[in-house]
């Protein structure tokens, strides 16, 4: 007998979640990991004015323009006209799509006047309108818009109930996926309870309005069978549709550049280890009012603009004509990089919009102009639309999102508690990479700006303070006076420094007195030392000059005496 193969009954079995069906929606199919449940139904919930109809709508316009799947739109309380002007401004030709088979639009009229009820009733026709829309255009995708609307013209809820649930039991039998739109309740997400029986995934979005600010958020309530994001997500409806930030998903997972770049101020790049910031990196300016803080930041704008760089200016303070009048008082001339499309502002009020839509906004046009520098300007003017903890939520994701797409980012924040500066006033100065502060220095009646570095991270950084001054030629960091009596500027520097000068100029008076006199001392030793020598070289001259006599005579007397020998001849045989 052939031997039998033994099985591995420890090999793990190869599990797959539910499939999923991609919205084509910016944002949404990111925070549902993929899109929505395919061949199940989902249900859209929200209030008026919410956005419910467009994301259903663009489901089945994705799904047709970017993944071939044909669908059927069912509206109860919007024709079939109706639907396609409205949509028609997002660039969506719906009729285009009806003729090409590729859609089915279809109005379905419930009025309860014209309704009789005659003992029993279903939703039998329903079912054969939608199973032939179906069938029309081999449909994948489905919504109903707003089924809601059965209720009020259909008297008999129990029956209603049971017959939209064998509707969606029928729906996930055939396969399609489902999207359902439903009106929000008082203490419900829809009116009639629809999200008991549409459980597979409930989608709620709310367009709620706090201090005369309106903001639309979205959030994933349940998704059987999938994780999700859990948080409220901020939405936008704009002329490209409904989009979603999955702001939430972001994690510190961005890089680090090494790169540095300029400030566009010397002697602040000086003290920023002499070569600036990393690029990428955040950066923030805080100080009172009247600091010079904007001036700053339209320094680091020029100098991005300088290397041929694109920067992007938002201002909640001033309008862009005024930025540019005020920064030309001080030498720069930002005109010329708007002319160039190096520079682009975006000057509103912060109230203008909720902080999300903000973010939102941001997000937008930073992806749409690409630039290498976003400028805020300030920070501060956002707690004029919501709490510190939900401005510093907001920033965090802003930051975030800056630095994964490696946006050098320049904060500028008004400080007001003269006594507390370095704290600001949104909490968000943790977050910062490099944190400038300009501070008030009075003394003597005069009041001077004083600059120095809090922090910058991963570079040596200077630990003195600067005196900072405003020109008509640009910004100057200056050296300020510490002594004895403290840190002076101004006119209180300049003074001492004038003192200063004085009194070195007495010290090296003194010295070049004292110097001169040890010169003319010095000459006179010389002086002496010389008549010593004079002196001593005659005494060794005459002495010299009396050995020379002594040993001439000494000479001559031997000479004498030899030739007087000689001649007596002293020494000759014959005398012997």
């Amino acid at each position: 007998m052939p031997k039998r193969k033994k099985q591995n009954s420890n090999k793990p079995k190869k599990l797959t979640g539910i499939e999923k069906c991609p919205t084509g929606i910016r944002g949404l199919d990111e925070v549902t990991f993929g899109g929505l449940p395919r061949g199940r139904p989902t249900l859209v919930a929200g209030g008026a004015g919410s956005g419910k109809t467009l994301l259903a709508m663009e489901f089945i316009v994705h799904g047709i323009m970017d993944y071939g799947e044909s669908g059927v739109f069912m509206a109860f309380e919007e024709t079939a006209q109706d639907l396609v002007k409205n949509v028609a401004s997002l660039g969506f030709d719906l009729q285009e799509m009806v003729e090409r088979k590729q859609l089915e639009v279809d109005y379905v009229r419930v009025e309860r006047s014209e309704i009789e009820e005659t003992g029993e009733y279903d939703l039998e026709g329903l079912f054969v309108r939608l199973n032939t829309a179906i069938d029309a255009v081999g449909a994948k995708r489905v919504v109903l818009d707003t089924v809601e609307s059965l209720f009020a013209g259909l008297p008999n809820e129990a029956i209603l109930r049971a017959e939209l649930r064998r509707l969606f039991r029928w729906l996930k039998e055939k396969g399609v996926t489902t999207v359902i739109t439903g009106e929000q309740g008082e203490r419900t997400l829809t009116r009639h309870g629809l999200e008991e029986y549409v459980s597979d995934c409930v989608i709620f979005l709310d367009h709620r309005v706090v201090n005369q600010i309106a903001t639309r958020r979205l959030r994933i309530v349940k998704y059987r069978g999938s994780v999700h994001g859990t948080n409220e997500y901020p939405t936008m409806i704009d002329e490209h549709g409904l989009s979603v930030l999955p702001i939430s998903s972001l994690g510190l997972d961005y890089g680090a550049s090494t790169e540095r770049i300029s400030s566009g101020i010397e002697r602040l790049d000086a003290m920023l280890g002499g070569e600036g910031v990393f690029r990428g990196s955040s950066v923030l300016i805080s100080g009172t009012a009247g600091m010079g803080k904007s001036t700053i930041a339209a320094n680091f704008a020029d100098a991005a603009c300088r290397r041929g760089e694109r920067v992007l200016y938002f201002a909640f303070e001033e309008s862009e004509a005024q930025i540019m009048r005020n920064m030309r008082s001080v030498g720069l001339d930002l005109e010329r990089w708007v002319r160039d499309c190096l520079l682009a502002f975006h000057a509103a009020r912060p109230t203008m919009c909720g902080l999300e839509l903000h973010l939102v906004n941001i997000h937008k046009v930073v992806r749409a102009f690409k630039p290498t520098m976003v400028v805020i300007d300030p920070l501060s003017n956002l707690t004029t639309i919501g709490e510190e903890q939900q401005v510093r939520s907001m920033l965090t994701r802003l930051i975030d999102f800056l630095k994964s797409e490696g946006v050098t980012a320049v904060f500028t924040d008004l400080t007001a508690a003269e006594f507390n500066l370095e704290k600001t006033d949104v909490g968000v100065s943790s977050l910062m990479d490099t944190w400038l502060l300009l501070k008030n220095l009075e003394h003597n009646g005069e009041r001077n700006r004083g600059l120095y570095v809090i922090k910058s991270r991963g570079m040596a950084h200077s630990n003195q303070i600067r005196e900072f001054v405003i020109t008509d030629d640009g910004v100057e960091l200056l050296d300020v006076y510490t002594g004895p009596g403290g840190v002076l500027t101004g006119a209180s520097r300049i003074a001492q420094e004038a003192r200063d000068r004085a009194e070195a100029l007495l010290r090296r008076q003194a010295i070049e007195t004292r110097r001169r006199s040890l010169d003319r001392k010095r000459r006179s030793l010389e002086a002496q030392i010389a008549l010593l020598n004079a002196e001593f070289e005659e005494s060794e001259d005459e002495a010299m000059q009396e050995l020379q006599q002594e040993e001439l005579l000494e000479e001559a007397e031997i000479h004498g005496t030899r030739e007087q020998a000689r001649r007596r001849k002293a020494d000759s045989a014959g005398d012997t």
